[in-house]
């Protein structure tokens, strides 16, 4: 499906469209009606492009994106740290996840192990000097990026976007609670 995205073009509204996706879609299209699934298909093509070009900068600094949204999230918790299990729920990934990504930016001492003040049986992470320094680095680069990427979007076009992906997010979890739970 990755080499569906290759051209847009645009529809009867002016709007863009993907007429490989909307053909390779169209198997799957209830009544053949395929908005749904090509809009499904365009977000998960912004995620990556996104993705790649977040990947690009973390990468050529030895991060993954993972590793990098941790980093993040450790720069702006508390000075105590956060827990493992409140980075994989902030995330929205596996406890084990963030524990191989916790590993990776301790190896490099951007992040460090430190003992809960309060149960002695948790460990939180916490970012170390060096991770702030590694982050500061980051920070223009990627402003300049993200400014190319969204380049010719208003404000308020930016808004309603991440209105409307927090919106299928939020649509995500609640469908999630009405699914069966995966045994290990």
């Amino acid at each position: 499906m990755k080499d569906v995205h290759k051209s847009s073009t645009t529809d009867e509204a002016g709007l863009l469209y993907d007429p490989g996706v909307r053909e390779a879609m169209s198997a799957f299209a209830l009544g053949g009606n395929t908005l749904a699934l090509e809009a499904a298909a365009a977000i998960r093509s912004a995620a990556q492009a996104v993705d790649r070009l977040r990947g690009h900068g973390a990468g050529g600094r030895g991060l993954s994106t993972g590793a990098l949204d941790v980093l993040a999230r450790l720069s702006s918790g508390p000075e105590t740290g956060l827990s493992i299990g409140e980075l994989a729920r902030a995330a929205g990934v596996s406890s084990r996840n963030v524990t191989g990504l916790v590993d990776t930016l301790a190896r490099d001492q951007l992040a460090e192990r430190v003992q809960d003040q309060h149960d002695r049986r948790s460990v939180r992470a916490r970012i170390t000097p060096a991770g702030r320094e590694w982050l500061a680095s980051f920070r223009e680069p990627t402003q300049r990026a993200m400014t190319a990427l969204f380049r010719g979007f208003s404000p308020e076009e930016l808004a309603q976007y991440r209105h409307l992906c927090l919106r299928l997010a939020e649509n995500q979890r609640q469908l999630e609670r009405h699914l069966p739970q995966e045994t290990p």
